[in-house]
């Protein structure tokens, strides 16, 4: 079995009018957030950024910028069962994504997302279920 990297990425989406893009999972149910995705091997955080981008939100040939900013965050024993044996903490690097406009549209990845929303940056902050996210909307939008 092949165990998957304790690495992840944040991707913010922001327009310019500071609207929000977040992301509803299929599983679980009720769960907002931003893009997020594990680094796959030898992937550096800039390329999955690009990546996860691309795969769950259909968003491409755009800039991102590294907010050069990690968190680590307790990995919820119902998904350790991915990672190597003993593997806890998941380190994860946020990007940000600025827009002039939102797209015309979202193509959302089927398989891990059932709905999205743009929000302001305090009703994205309200919304969503991780705490790492709700920092790194914080820090990197709403105090910028």
């Amino acid at each position: 079995m092949a165990y998957r990297r304790a690495e992840s990425v944040l991707v913010l989406i922001v327009t310019s009018s500071n609207e929000v893009l977040l992301l509803k999972r299929k599983p679980p149910p009720s769960f907002w957030q931003s893009v997020t995705g594990t680094l796959e091997a030898n992937e550096l955080p800039a390329a999955a950024a690009v990546r996860e981008l691309a795969e769950e939100t259909g968003i491409s040939g755009v800039d991102l910028v590294d907010c050069q900013f990690q968190s680590e965050f307790e990995i919820l024993p119902q998904w350790r069962g991915r990672y190597a044996p003993g593997v806890t903490k998941n380190t994860e690097h946020v990007f940000l994504c600025n827009l002039p406009f939102k797209p015309l549209q979202v193509t959302l990845a089927a398989d891990e997302h059932s709905e999205y929303q743009w929000l302001s940056v305090e009703q994205a902050i309200e919304m969503v279920w991780s705490p790492t996210n709700r920092a790194a909307l914080e820090k990197f939008v709403l105090n910028q």
